[in-house]
């Protein structure tokens, strides 16, 4: 069983990573930023900030706050 677990994690933290670049992205961010996520600590403070702040392909001229 054990095994298993080495196998699927990798894959998993891979997949969460995968998912938090292709989301920075989209907000206009450098997909770099991705890998603070490996930062224990830094990632909650990261996305923290991330979520509060003006994303840079939001619109200016639209009201678009989420």
């Amino acid at each position: 069983m054990m095994p298993l677990f080495y196998i699927l994690l990798p894959i998993y933290a891979g997949f969460c990573l995968w998912l938090g670049f292709r989301i920075i992205q989209k907000a206009g961010f450098d997909g770099w930023w991705t890998l603070v996520l490996l930062i224990p600590v830094v990632n909650i403070a990261m996305i923290w900030v991330f979520a509060f702040m003006r994303w840079p392909t939001l619109k200016g001229d639209i009201k678009q706050d989420l």
